[in-house]
């Protein structure tokens, strides 16, 4: 893990001599661009203003960070003190790989693992925040299994074939706990699918006819299809399930990387410049961890007309899915 150390000599001597002065004198501890002190604070607050700013502009809209299951509490632990202004801002936290797919596709999630993340989804659940888990397994008899271990959980979850997200599996036939059902909160929802890579269709209007003869209770959907948006009225089509009854549209953003084939990405970007875009994610080629603190960055993602936010708002979808919440890990 990477640790940013930026505390000089001379800016020890500024907090030794704030200690020893009255709070009338005491040194402004908000943190500046370019440092701050707590990174999963730093975090809680993004996704807090995140949320403020969506429901200001729908009370209804759906807020669902994915993993990241530290910031529930204080310690990062399940037996922790849970961070109440962070849970009650969203609405259901996404975990990937709770009991498959941890180390490798179709592969149990380790037993240690697997009950860490557990104690943390319970912390959430136990806050009235709904679960949803994605795990990544094929094999028919680990899929039932999955949707087996989370139901006991009262887990809303989604057994993925692909970890790239691109198809509506065959198996099972029909979605769990399938049902006819207007859905219109995140915890009526019995199942949901998880596609965000629209790669398999060739155009917008297969991947609409695709997902309109299903089933889903929720779908957790891009807001592009090759670089072209879905419109209001597409995402309409999206909201009716086969079966007549009414589903949720939720839409996918990464705020804790920026990622080059995004709308918002400019030619002269790279690492450094600007100076709140970090090195390039290994496993993802096009992604770049970036200082989610900074203004500029949280200007891309929500607060004004042009923001990442506000296009998914106005495309029309029920919520947002947030993605690399635990972007601080890489800063710790």
């Amino acid at each position: 893990m990477k640790r940013i150390l930026s505390i000089t000599v001379w800016g020890l001597l500024i907090l030794f001599t704030a200690c020893d002065s009255d709070d009338d004198n005491a040194a402004d501890t908000t943190p500046t661009n370019n440092e701050i002190q707590d990174y999963r604070e730093a975090m809680r607050t993004f996704v807090q203003g995140i949320s403020t700013y969506a429901k200001s502009n729908d009370s209804d809209f759906i807020i669902i960070p994915q993993n990241g299951q530290e910031l529930a509490t204080d310690s990062g632990d399940p037996n922790g003190t849970p961070q109440s202004a962070y849970l009650n801002a969203i609405d259901a936290v996404g975990r990937k790989d709770l009991f498959y797919g941890y180390d490798n596709d179709d592969e149990a999630t380790p037993e240690s693992e697997m009950s860490y993340l557990l104690g943390l989804c319970n912390v959430c659940e136990n806050a009235g925040v709904e679960v949803l888990v994605t795990d990544y397994c094929y094999t028919h008899a680990k899929m039932d299994n999955s949707y087996q271990l989370n139901e006991q959980n009262d887990f809303i979850s989604f057994a993925a074939p692909e970890r790239d997200l691109n198809v509506i599996p065959d198996y099972p036939a029909t979605p769990y706990e399938v049902n006819d059902n207007d859905i219109t909160t995140i915890s009526e929802a019995k199942n949901f699918l998880y596609l965000i890579n629209s790669e398999n269709f060739d155009s917008k209007s297969d991947f609409i006819a695709a997902v309109a003869a299903t089933n889903y209770d929720a779908i957790i959907m891009d807001l592009f299809h090759n670089e072209s948006s879905f419109s209001n009225d597409e995402i309409q089509q999206l909201k009716q399930k086969q079966n007549g009854g009414e589903r949720l549209v939720i839409c996918y953003m990464s705020i804790g990387e920026a990622e080059d084939y995004r709308y918002y990405w400019q030619p002269e970007w790279t690492v450094g410049s600007p100076d709140w875009i970090e090195n390039e994610n290994p496993d993802w080629e096009g992604n770049y961890k970036v200082k989610y603190w900074q203004p500029e960055w949280q200007a891309v993602i929500y607060g004004n007309d042009d923001s990442y936010l506000k296009k998914i708002l106005d495309a029309g979808f029920d919520g947002v899915y947030l993605d690399i919440i635990d972007a601080f890990e890489y800063f710790e």
